[in-house]
């Protein structure tokens, strides 16, 4: 019986393969149910705390993206047992799954954001083992993943200690590249509630440690540029690097695990 949620359910060990677990809980955030793929590693106990890292997926994704999109839990079981980095949790939620995209926002009564923030990590501390309460966080996305984990990150600073983002989406006006409805839907009361840049000289007094990278043949490139720029010059301390590569999943699978090992560095710190 959950202490914090209506309803949760598990997989069954039985059944389940590469590490992978399921998780789906009623969250009272999203007037329903949300979906969260799980990255365990073997062979820990529950008197164990691991780290987590909360990793976002894009428009039109879900629990699954970052697992059958990239292989994520293959990349991190490698690293774990080459000795590159220590046995971490990877909890992979859907964005609630509101049209297209719902940016990890609130908006039209649900609460995307503290779906993510607050309910997926309750939802794994109950669920899987070496994820605790006491459990450091971190959280990382790709494109639309990229501005949920960012502004999130910035507005949860005493929760996460690390974020990163790749082929993020910098601000609101954005999302109108890759989706369908209205971005009336999506306004917040606050416009520096919509905007990367803003967010984080709103929150520079918590803010956790931040990186992020953008293919050099991505849509988004200039926009990253920009809040690259301008965080700069605000002497807001960042990560910001460039590689070959677009918008696609062969250059987010080249390049998630540089998230996880700027994580565990300041996981060591």
């Amino acid at each position: 019986m959950s202490e914090k949620f209506r309803t949760i359910e598990l997989s069954n060990p039985r059944f389940e393969s590469d590490h992978l677990r399921f998780i789906t809980v009623k969250s009272e955030n999203l007037k329903g149910r949300g979906d969260i793929c799980v990255f365990s590693p073997p062979g820990i106990g529950r008197d164990e705390t691991l780290p987590v890292i909360v990793l976002l997926h894009g428009v039109y994704g879900s629990a699954w993206s970052w697992a059958y999109g990239a292989g994520v839990h293959r990349q991190a079981i490698q690293l774990i047992e080459s000795g590159e980095i220590p046995p971490v949790v990877i909890a992979m939620p859907s964005d609630g799954l509101w049209g297209d995209g719902s940016a990890y926002l609130p908006h039209n009564g649900y609460d995307f954001e503290k779906w993510i923030a607050l309910d997926v990590p309750a939802a794994v501390a109950e669920c899987i083992p070496g994820a605790t309460a006491d459990s450091p966080l971190f959280i990382a996305g790709l494109s639309m993943g990229g501005f949920g984990a960012l502004r999130i990150g910035a507005r949860h600073g005493s929760r996460f200690r690390a974020v990163s983002a790749h082929s993020a989406i910098t601000s609101l006006e954005q999302m109108k590249l890759f989706v369908e409805e209205d971005l009336r839907h999506y306004r917040q009361p606050m416009e520096v509630d919509e905007d990367l840049f803003q967010t984080c000289l709103q929150n520079r007094a918590q803010l956790p440690s931040l990186r992020f990278d953008c293919g050099t043949s991505d849509l988004l490139i200039e926009y990253n540029r920009e809040l690259h720029r301008r965080l700069s010059e605000q002497r807001i301390p960042h990560c910001y690097e460039e590689f070959p590569g677009g918008h696609e999943w062969s250059y987010w699978e080249a390049h998630v695990s540089r998230s996880i090992r700027f994580f565990m560095e300041q996981h060591r710190l």
